[in-house]
């Protein structure tokens, strides 16, 4: 068999989504095992080769069948380097993941931020390249985006252009307008939503979720989801804080930046997509520079957990050429 196949690992918090893809940009099989972070670094490296190695034994390769892994990180990274800089939601601080990852195996490594390696993968196979402009931005556990200028990523001086979530937003969720004390991802990711949900909980609000007030309790995009379409209020008041928050930075980001694409994925995103993205376009329209909303494309990607998947071929497209 060729050295034609890529496996694409999206790093995550709790979770380590593994795939392999052929020459034909198939994806053939998949692996998901627990990440394993409050365990620290060796246990992360160790559960990533574990993923490596399931995914060689599913596929019948051998390293020199395979011309590259491309890992996604949820944080700053050098891809040059493969050094992360900050991925808060792992525990991890200046660490060469890559020289690391070697060590274990003689495939070619690459790494990159998880939502840039997302953003490359809806570019290709949602966008077919044919776009100029473009925001991507997930909305998950925590908020995180890729900016796309005359058809290239920007990945910034030091690599951590995109950061959208810490980007300032004043209390009630607005950009433009209060003081900027908090930060969209601390507004409108799930982990602030929930949080949010709690409070009011506490103060005995109706709410179908009454009985997930303790942080023991784990409560999802999903359950969010199944809440919100039955109309639960004090869900439904805090995931619609949430998209007029996303959709206010959206705005003042096109205004910035004249965007003419965004799009948005996420399992917040993914699981309550109907009932926020309306909202998400509304609150965007009120902020944007008037007539500078004509002609911007504002959508939820259908690649879903696949995006950052696909986007490793296109990393390593760009790192190794034509090798």
């Amino acid at each position: 068999m060729p050295a034609g196949n890529i496996i694409t690992i999206d790093l995550g918090a709790t979770k380590i989504l593994s795939a392999l893809i052929n020459s034909k940009n198939r994806i053939m099989h998949r692996v998901k095992l627990p990440t394993q972070s409050d365990m620290g670094k060796a246990f992360v490296i160790k559960n990533i080769i574990e993923s490596i190695d399931q995914i060689k034994i599913m596929g019948k390769l051998e390293d020199k069948d395979i011309k590259a892994i491309c890992l996604g990180v949820p944080g700053i990274v050098n891809p040059h380097t493969g050094i992360i800089r900050l991925a808060p939601n792992l525990g991890i601080k200046k660490f060469d993941i890559k020289n690391e990852l070697k060590k274990y195996t003689s495939i070619p490594v690459f790494v990159e931020n998880d939502v840039n390696l997302a953003g490359l993968g809806i570019k290709k196979y949602e966008m077919k390249d044919k776009v100029k402009n473009m925001a991507v931005v997930f909305v998950g556990t925590g908020i995180g985006g890729a900016l796309f200028f005359e058809g290239k990523i920007y990945r910034g001086s030091t690599f951590y252009a995109g950061e959208i979530g810490h980007m300032k937003v004043s209390p009630n969720g607005e950009f433009s307008a209060g003081v900027l004390e908090t930060t969209l991802e601390k507004t409108a990711s799930r982990l602030a939503i929930v949080s949010a949900i709690r409070k009011d909980l506490k103060k005995k609000k109706k709410s179908s979720l009454k009985n997930y007030s303790s942080h023991k309790k784990i409560i999802k995009s999903k359950l969010l989801q199944s809440a919100l379409k039955n109309g639960d209020p004090v869900v439904t008041r805090h995931v619609k804080n949430a998209s007029d928050a996303v959709g206010a930075v959206l705005g003042s980001l096109t205004t910035l930046l004249n965007l003419d694409t965004i799009v948005l994925g996420g399992g917040v995103i993914e699981a309550m997509a109907p009932f926020m993205m309306p909202r998400i376009k509304a609150s965007f329209k009120k902020a944007v520079l008037k007539g500078m909303d004509k002609g911007v494309k504002i959508f939820a990607t259908k690649l879903g957990d696949d995006a950052p998947l696909y986007g490793g071929i296109s990393l390593a497209e760009e790192f190794l050429g034509g090798k």
